[in-house]
């Protein structure tokens, strides 16, 4: 049976539509072997992956074609068998947006032919580094490197393992563990045994039924008295990993700081199946189940994909487009974000595709002032004032920005639904982030160009300073 049923509520949230029939009303759908792959060597937190492959080479499905970099990071492989056609600079959709990264396309030849698989290690760093030489990463869309999670030096106290899933239209962790409960709780207790935790919770969202009945059913064959299973209230975004440390332990995280710091560590359902696959097949992380879903898709469903498939692809996989589609957006309809085009490729990122119609998104523009009615701090789950950190955006006040908390917003979209007067405030905050991000690295470089004029002007002095010294001894020689 279920082991905890919250009825605690979370800080904020709303409740919304979610969207997901159409994607699960059939089994998860594989067997798209692409014409190409376009794999950037960043899919991932932290430093890029570095390419260790040529052009005109021909690659091995699970063949690494790009190694870690510095750590953070996480190494990338080929997904299926084919030539590597070139090394460029592609639009890409990361973890925040579409950004450019480097590239490795390669054309497929169908074969999906397999490079030689690893053997999973005995010893703990030695695991801890397969898992990050197997490319394996939070799946539920931070796609920080499990590894580094894993691998904390500070002691933790309960792992959470999250199948809440909350945000509209996405589905693929409900299919996931609906159809591969067992492996989702064999990746669970590997990663409990990696962070040497005595307790793991995997928590579900309490409308996802079938997937909470799989999930208990492999909870009880393993019969494992650290694996406990916690059904949590519908409310998004009850998935966020702050927000569902809170609903679980009641305690908050505080500002600044990782749930680690305080002795949790987060995992995504598709993570842990992931690191299974790692351990028991020696797969490096070279697919995802991604939904495909909207009223523009013909035929909704969630689809085994292979990291480097170009949008277009998978949607005519799914039956092509309708009519009527205006938007493309990647992930969810709270927190994804608008593509420019289809030729962008999965990555590990991408839980989510969506061909949206007019009916399911904003096409009017429009906005009035704020009315200073509070409802967007109402439901702002880590309890900011949206309102007054609208203020200081718009005037580029950072100082203001940092005491209001703005490193704390998680951009989860509540405020604008909230928000009478269709206020983009989530967009305005995005772009006040990436400003004083800007800010600080100018302010970095200027500082280290003051640093190079300083050392240059005393360059002349110490010269002649040495050059004295040299006379004098060369005296006292004589």
């Amino acid at each position: 049976m279920v082991d905890y049923v919250f009825e605690r509520h979370l800080s904020g949230g709303i409740h919304i539509a979610a969207n997901k029939d159409a994607s699960t009303a059939t089994p998860i759908r594989r067997g798209l072997i692409p014409t190409r792959l376009i794999l950037p060597v960043r899919q991932h937190r932290g430093a890029p992956a570095e390419p260790i492959v040529r052009v005109g080479e021909r690659v091995l499905r699970g063949q690494m074609i790009a190694r870690p970099g510095a750590p953070p990071s996480a190494a990338v492989h080929a997904s299926t068998s084919g030539t590597v056609r070139s090394l460029e600079e592609r639009a890409v959709l990361a973890g925040d947006g579409v950004q450019t990264s480097l590239c490795v396309v390669i054309e497929t030849d169908g074969r999906d032919e397999r490079a030689p698989p690893e053997p999973w290690p005995g010893e703990r760093t030695a695991r801890l580094e397969r898992v990050r030489t197997g490319g394996i990463v939070g799946l539920g869309g931070a796609v920080f490197p499990t590894a580094e999670k894993l691998g904390a030096s500070a002691p933790c106290k309960t792992l959470i393992v999250n199948g809440a899933e909350c945000e509209p239209y996405i589905s693929c962790d409900d299919l996931l563990m609906r159809e591969h409960a067992a492996d989702v709780v064999a990746g669970a207790l590997l990663m409990t045994e990696l962070l040497a935790v005595p307790l793991c919770i995997i928590a579900i969202e309490r409308d996802k039924q079938r997937a909470i009945e799989a999930i208990e059913e492999a909870t009880r064959a393993v019969e494992d008295p650290r694996l406990k299973l916690a059904e949590v209230p519908i409310i998004y975004p009850a998935g966020g990993e702050r927000q569902l440390v809170e609903l679980l332990s009641g305690e908050e995280v505080p500002s600044g700081r990782y749930p680690s710091e305080i002795g949790y560590v987060c995992q995504n359902v598709g993570t842990a199946v992931a690191l299974r696959r790692l351990a028991r097949d020696g797969e490096p992380l070279i697919s995802r189940i991604v939904t495909v879903t909207g009223a523009g898709i013909k035929t909704p469903q969630n689809v085994e994909t292979l990291l480097g498939t170009p949008i277009r692809e998978l949607v005519a996989f799914c039956g092509g487009y309708n009519e009527g589609v205006i938007r493309l957006i990647g992930g969810g309809s709270m927190m994804g974000h608008a593509l420019p085009d289809d030729d962008l490729p999965i990555g590990k990122a991408s839980n989510c595709v969506i061909a949206a119609t007019a009916a399911e998104v904003r096409i009017d523009a429009a906005e009035w002032p704020c009315i200073r009615c509070g409802d967007c701090a109402m439901v702002c789950p880590p309890r900011l004032l949206p309102q007054e950190l609208l203020v200081a955006s718009n005037e580029r006040d950072f100082d203001a920005l940092h005491a209001l908390g703005l490193q704390d917003c998680i951009e989860c979209g509540c405020c604008d639904v909230a928000c009478p007067s269709h206020i983009s405030l989530t967009e305005r905050f995005r772009l006040a982030k990436r400003a004083r991000t800007q800010r600080d690295r100018d302010a970095g470089q200027t500082t280290e160009s003051g640093q190079r004029l300083e050392r240059r002007e005393k360059r002349p002095e110490a010269e002649r300073g040495r050059a004295a010294t040299l006379v004098d001894r060369l005296k006292g020689e004589a």
